[in-house]
């Protein structure tokens, strides 16, 4: 009886110190100063840490073979090819000028700059989490015992905790917006709503020691409008939604996220497709077009480039964005990899075995810039306007913008493209002179 009495105890301590901790202040919107006081000594440690590492790299090590540790290994001559191949055939043709062609080769088989980005980016520092610098090695008892801290501390309390706030916040969504669904149609159930959706997006951004710097809060995007956003992680909707509701698009799912979808449409005018429609890109466009045609409805949520990326580049967007017409309202998401990995390297890891990781790393810390809206112009079709728009987010958060299909992270490349790789090099060729 003892023990069921104090387990009880520890029990109701718990839901006190969430509900009063974390649930009050959420559905405020205001903060208590923890998660502030909690970055601090996170920051504090991680500086310490790199500190030791630099000391005990100074030391005498046994000789290993050495590894490169920043992203690349190799080295790529940035150089244009059509330059490079000019400098190359100014003189009679050399047998050793196929060597350039074999280099090119070889870099894009070893490393191409497509594969690279679905990786996770590497470290320049250990971050106590996992060794993220191959060339990482003992250093000092005092560092080890403050990995094996930061590791009871993650998994015996914040994970607990994460968890149980991560499970208010989802059933607090589904019966939320099931009430809220309920109610007739206008402003008080849209406000009701909003105050729902909210309220658990903070829940869940406190469930991932989230903390979030919004900029330019002023082009957030409005009514009627479509949210465009370079795509890192499905946490990506989340840290949105803490700042503002939007409708999101999507198709229909069972099991748990199914549930979650038929509540919140009750309440919300999400679009969810089943998945025969969302093959038909007439349907879908049609019904985009209709709900950015209302603008009573919430601005539409969309990541044009349709797989999630490493968080150093933005990718091609999917032009179906940009043909619905409309006001266009560009985010760029940057997070900050020192405190968590929060890419989703869905090829590697289930979803399951991603929100593990996510929910047993130190913080996720990002900032979302907003852009001004966009139109397109009048001589723009909608490949040009969503490079556009590719380009400005990709300048706003400093990341590398490619002109590559994300869809290559499972797909082959397509023949039609490799033909039109190889009608260059021919005309490159031919008009520097090394053929005919």
């Amino acid at each position: 009886m003892e023990v069921v009495w104090a387990m009880g105890q520890v029990g109701a301590v718990w839901v006190a110190v969430v509900l009063g901790l974390v649930m009050l202040p959420s559905a405020l919107g205001i903060s208590l100063g923890i998660s502030e006081a909690y970055m601090w000594v996170l920051v504090k440690t991680l500086e310490w840490a790199t500190i030791r590492l630099q000391k005990g790299d100074k030391k005498p090590q046994p000789q290993m073979p050495q590894t490169p540790t920043a992203n690349g290994i190799i080295e790529r001559d940035e150089t244009p090819m059509e330059k490079e191949i000019a400098l190359l055939h100014r003189a009679d043709f050399e047998f050793s000028h196929i060597f350039y062609f074999c280099r090119k080769g070889f870099e894009a088989i070893v490393e191409d700059e497509v594969t690279q980005r679905f990786s996770s980016e590497e470290l320049l520092s250990w971050n106590l989490l996992t060794r993220t610098n191959v060339n990482f090695h003992y250093i000092s008892l005092r560092l080890t015992v403050v990995w094996v801290i930061g590791v009871i501390v993650r998994y015996c309390f914040l994970l607990p905790l994460r968890f149980s706030l991560a499970a208010i916040g989802i059933t607090s969504m589904i019966v939320g917006t099931t009430v809220v669904g309920q109610l007739p149609n206008g402003s008080v159930k849209n406000y009701l709503s909003e105050v729902v959706h909210l309220t658990c997006s903070r829940i869940l951004v406190r469930a991932l020691s989230g903390t979030i710097h919004y900029h330019n809060k002023e082009n957030r995007p409005q009514k009627g409008g479509i949210c465009v956003a370079n795509h890192t992680s499905p946490i990506d909707a989340i840290i949105l939604t803490n700042d503002g509701c939007y409708a999101m698009v999507g198709q229909v799912h069972g099991g748990l996220m199914g549930v979650i979808q038929r509540a919140t449409v009750k309440a919300c005018p999400h679009v969810w497709f089943e998945r025969s429609e969302i093959k038909d890109r007439h349907l879908v466009t049609k019904r985009l077009r209709e709900h950015v045609a209302d603008k009573s409805k919430l601005p539409i949520l969309i990541f044009p480039e349709g797989t999630c990326i490493n968080n150093t580049s933005v990718m091609m967007f999917k032009k179906g964005s940009f043909e619905i017409g409309g006001t266009i309202y560009p985010v760029a998401i940057k997070y900050d990899p020192q405190f968590g990995d929060a890419f989703w390297n869905s090829s590697k890891y289930n979803i399951v075995s991603y929100l593990l990781r996510i929910m047993t790393s130190w913080a996720i810390v990002c900032n979302v810039w907003y852009l001004p809206p966009m139109v397109r112009k009048e001589d723009e079709d909608a490949v040009q306007f969503a490079n556009r728009v590719r380009s400005a987010i990709a300048r706003q958060g400093g990341l590398t913008e490619l002109p590559w299909d994300g869809g290559l992270k499972r797909a082959k490349v397509k023949d039609t493209f490799k033909e039109e790789q190889q009608k260059n090099y021919s005309k490159m060729l031919v008009r520097n002179g090394s053929v005919g």
